[in-house]
C-alpha cells in the first residue's frame, strides 16, 4: 500500500522512525495558532489514493485533539484512502467508569469521537484496567501493543540483582510480564489513594530484599504521588535507592523533579511520549505490526 506519514509537531522524530522503517515520504503540514486560540491546519503533501498514517501521541490532548480531527478530515477530503492514528500513549482511558453520579466516562466519548474520523488506531500498552479491548472502547480496528518485551529486555542489558516492585493492584499485569523472561522476583504493594495529590503505599519486608537492586514499574507516571510515597518509603528501610520504569512518563506539572528529589538511582521511560527520561524505543513494534498488515 502506497502510504505517507503526518505527524504532530512534537512527534516528528517518532514520525521519522515510522517512515524509515516503511520506506514512505513524511507529508508536509502547514499548522499554527490564530491569536484568538482557533487552529489553523493545511495539507501540502499530495495524498489523493495514498493511505495516510498520522503519528499523535496523546499526553496533553485537549490541546491536540482539534488539530487531530482537522487533519483527518482534511487528509479525507484531499483523497486519502485510509487513516491509520499510530498515538503511542492514548488519553483519557482511565476515566472508564462513572466513579460519581453525573460524571463523564471520557474514555468511551473520546472512542467514538475519534472514531468518527479515523479508520484504524495504534497504541501502545493503553490503561485497559477495566476494559479487555480496544474493541469495547473504539468502533474502528484497533491494535493494543505491548513493550514489556522491550522493558524485560533492558532490565537484562543494564540491571544486576533485580527485585520488580509494582506500586499497586493495577501494575501488576506490567510487572508480572516484565519479571516472566528472566523469572526476576517481584513483589506488588497496596496503594490507598487519599485524593488525586494524596496517596499511601504499603512497604515490603526489608530483610527479604536488602542486596537486590529494586525496580519500580507502572505504566503511567502523571503527578507522580505513588512512585514518590514508594520510593521514600524504600529509602526509610535502607534498601538502594530504586530505578524507575514507566511506559508513558507524562510528568505533570513538576513531578519530573520532585521524582528526581526523592532520590532515585535512574529514571527510564519508553518514548510513547518525547522526554528526557526516553532509554526504550517502542517504534520497532509498532513498525512491526504496520508491516504485518500488508
Amino acid at each position: 500500500m502506497n502510504s505517507i506519514v503526518f505527524a504532530f509537531p512534537k512527534d516528528i522524530e517518532f514520525a521519522r522512525k515510522i517512515s524509515e522503517g516503511l520506506n514512505c515520504e513524511i507529508g508536509e503540514i502547514e499548522s499554527r495558532r490564530f491569536p484568538d486560540g482557533e487552529t489553523y491546519v493545511r495539507v501540502l503533501s499530495d495524498v489523493k489514493g495514498k493511505e495516510a498514517i498520522v503519528v499523535c501521541s496523546l499526553d496533553h490532548p485537549d490541546e491536540k485533539l482539534i488539530w487531530l480531527f482537522f487533519l483527518c478530515s482534511v487528509l479525507k477530503d484531499l483523497g486519502s484512502t485510509k487513516l491509520v492514528l499510530v498515538a503511542p500513549y492514548l488519553a483519557y482511558m482511565r476515566q472508564d467508569k462513572r466513579f460519581h453520579p453525573g460524571e463523564a466516562v471520557s474514555s468511551e466519548y473520546i472512542g467514538k469521537f475519534l472514531s468518527d474520523f479515523i479508520d484504524e488506531i495504534i497504541t501502545i500498552d493503553p490503561h485497559l484496567h477495566r476494559r479487555n479491548s480496544l474493541s469495547e472502547i473504539y468502533s474502528v480496528p484497533g491494535k493494543a501493543l505491548h513493550c514489556t518485551p522491550l522493558i524485560s529486555d533492558w532490565i537484562h542489558k543494564n540491571v544486576s540483582n533485580p527485585i520488580l516492585i509494582g506500586p499497586d493492584a493495577e501494575s501488576s499485569q506490567w510487572v508480572s510480564s516484565v519479571a516472566q523472561p528472566d523469572r526476576i522476583p517481584y513483589i506488588i504493594l497496596e496503594k490507598i489513594r487519599m485524593g488525586d495529590l494524596d496517596v499511601k503505599v504499603s512497604l515490603p519486608d526489608k530483610s527479604k530484599y536488602s542486596g537486590e537492586q529494586p525496580i519500580l514499574i507502572d505504566d503511567i507516571v502523571s503527578s507522580g504521588k505513588t512512585l514518590i510515597e514508594t520510593i521514600k518509603g524504600l529509602k526509610l528501610l535502607g534498601l538502594k535507592p530504586p530505578i524507575c520504569i514507566a511506559v508513558h512518563g507524562i510528568f505533570a506539572g513538576d513531578s519530573y523533579q520532585e521524582i528526581l528529589n526523592a532520590g532515585v538511582f535512574d529514571l527510564v521511560t519508553t518514548n510513547t511520549i518525547s522526554h528526557s527520561t526516553n532509554k526504550i524505543d517502542v517504534s520497532p513494534i509498532i513498525l512491526e505490526s504496520l508491516r504485518k498488515r500488508n
